[in-house]
């Protein structure tokens, strides 16, 4: 699979991360863009028997833009757009964990931080809100 996919365009249900990324000497940003995106979606550092049962093209992250940072030097944002298949209606704590989870101790980057993150209208409507309703949460 491959992860950097400047081709790629983004879908209304997609959700959107801009990371910036400091990747370690002699890595090209690209890679490192094509890393974060694989780490936190399908991408694993061993063979997995279960990978041949489904198709992971289908729940994978996907880097779709790299962008120097004016003014800093070896620092990129790299745009990674993932599929809300990728993750459980209405768990926050689910798409926390699978986007920025293990990613921050990769070993290709000097540096890693989410910048933004933009949550499609789709996957919000998951979301219950709170059990007895906003009035009681607001007293």
């Amino acid at each position: 699979l491959t992860y950097y996919t400047p081709e790629y365009e983004t879908k209304d249900t997609d959700i959107l991360a801009a990371f910036r990324v400091t990747p370690q000497p002699g890595v090209p940003p690209e890679e490192a863009g094509a890393a974060v995106a694989a780490e936190s979606s399908t991408g694993t550092w061993t063979t997995v028997w279960t990978d041949g049962l489904t198709s992971l093209d289908r729940y994978k992250g996907r880097c779709y833009g790299i962008e120097p940072v004016l003014g800093e030097e070896n620092q990129y944002i790299a745009y990674v757009a993932y599929p809300l298949d990728l993750f459980e209606e209405g768990s926050v704590t689910n798409m926390f964990t699978s986007i920025v989870g293990n990613v921050f101790g990769f070993k290709a980057l000097r540096a890693l931080r989410l910048e933004d993150l933009r949550i499609p209208t789709a996957y919000i409507k998951t979301f219950e809100g709170p059990p007895h309703g906003i009035q009681v949460e607001r007293d």
